[in-house]
C-alpha cells in the first residue's frame, strides 16, 4: 500500500457515516493506535508528511478560490490545543487563522448564536481553525439550558435541539456550496484519561493555570455531555461536512490520525498553482534581460 493509500485509508477510520446512529462508548475506541504502529514510528510518519502538506497548502494559498474550515470540539483535556500547536505546525501559519470561542461576550450575545462565527470565516486560499465552535450552541447550552440565546428567538422544548442541528446542518451547506470546505474534528478522550491529564495539571507548575474548579464541576456532569456528543455526531455529520472521531487517549496517536484527514482532505482537494498566460509569460521573460544585467557575474 502506498504513502497515499495510508493516509486515506487511516483518515476513513475516523469518519462517521453521514446519517449514522452513533454509539461513542461502543462505536469508537478512544485509544486505539494504528494496528502495528508504535509511538516512534507514528511520529516519524506525522514528521515525514508535513512536507506533503506543507506543498499542498502552498498551492492552496496560491489559488486562493476556496477555504478550509477545520472545526475543532472536545470535552476538557482531550487535546485541542495541543492538536493545533503539533498538527498545524505542518503548515504556512500566513496562511491560517485560528480562533478560540470561550463564553458570548455582551456584543456576541446581542446578535444570532452563529454570528460569532460567521464574522471570522477564513478567506479564498485560507485555513481557519475553530477551537471549540458553533456545536458549543448544542453542547454546553444542552447541558447547561440556562446558557441557551437568544431566548426569545427559540421557543424551549426538546425541539430546540434538531432545530439547531438542522440550522448548523443548512449553514455549513451554505459555505460548502460556496467554496469552504468544512472539516470536524471530534477528539475522544476517555474519563480515565481526562482524570490523568487533569492531575498532570495539578501536578506541574506550567499548568496550573489550565485547571479550575469549574473542570472538576463539568467533569461531574461527564454522561450528559457524552450524550451531548452522541447526538451532535448522529445528527450533523453530513455528506458534505462529516464528522471524524479521533482517538485522543494517546496524543500521538490522535495527532496521526488528525493529520490524516487533513492531508487526505488537501489531497482531495488537488489544489494548483495558478497558470500565467503566454502573453503574460512573454512580459515576463522581457524582464529577464534588465534584471540579468543589473544582478551581473553575481
Amino acid at each position: 500500500m502506498g504513502a497515499s493509500a495510508k493516509w486515506s485509508k487511516l483518515a476513513k477510520a475516523t469518519l462517521v457515516p453521514p446519517g449514522a446512529k452513533v454509539d461513542l462508548a461502543k462505536d469508537y475506541d478512544t485509544a486505539y493506535k494504528p494496528p502495528g504502529m508504535k509511538k516512534a514510528d507514528g511520529l516519524a510518519q506525522l514528521a515525514a508528511g508535513k512536507e506533503q502538506l506543507f506543498a499542498l497548502q502552498d498551492k492552496f494559498y496560491a489559488q486562493a478560490d476556496r477555504s478550509l474550515l477545520i472545526v475543532l470540539q472536545a470535552i476538557d483535556a482531550a487535546g485541542k490545543d495541543g492538536t493545533i500547536k503539533h498538527v498545524m505546525s505542518g503548515v504556512n501559519p500566513e496562511g491560517v487563522d485560528v480562533h478560540s470561542f470561550k463564553a458570548p461576550s455582551a456584543q456576541e450575545r446581542a446578535h444570532d448564536y452563529l454570528w460569532r462565527h460567521l464574522k471570522v470565516l477564513p478567506e479564498l486560499g485560507r485555513i481557519g481553525v475553530f477551537n471549540r465552535s458553533h456545536y458549543e450552541n448544542v453542547l454546553v447550552t444542552r447541558v447547561h439550558p440556562e446558557m441557551l440565546w437568544p431566548k426569545t428567538a427559540v421557543p424551549f422544548g426538546d425541539g430546540v435541539w434538531q432545530r439547531r442541528y438542522d440550522e448548523i446542518n443548512a449553514w455549513e451547506k451554505y459555505l460548502t456550496d460556496n467554496g469552504t470546505t468544512v472539516v470536524k474534528l471530534f477528539l475522544n478522550v476517555s474519563k480515565q484519561e481526562q482524570a490523568r491529564r487533569f492531575l498532570a495539571r495539578i501536578d506541574e507548575p506550567a499548568k496550573n493555570w489550565k485547571f479550575s474548579a469549574t473542570d472538576m464541576a463539568e467533569r461531574e456532569r461527564w454522561p450528559d455531555y457524552q450524550k451531548a456528543f452522541t447526538e451532535m455526531l448522529s445528527n450533523t455529520s453530513t455528506s458534505y461536512a462529516p464528522w471524524h472521531v479521533i482517538p485522543a487517549d494517546h496524543k500521538w496517536a490522535g495527532h496521526l490520525m488528525t493529520f490524516a484527514v487533513l492531508l487526505d482532505t488537501m489531497k482531495g482537494l488537488d489544489p494548483q498553482y495558478p497558470t500565467v498566460s503566454r502573453a503574460d509569460l512573454a512580459t515576463l521573460e522581457s524582464y529577464r534581460g534588465p534584471l540579468t544585467a543589473e544582478v551581473g557575474g553575481r
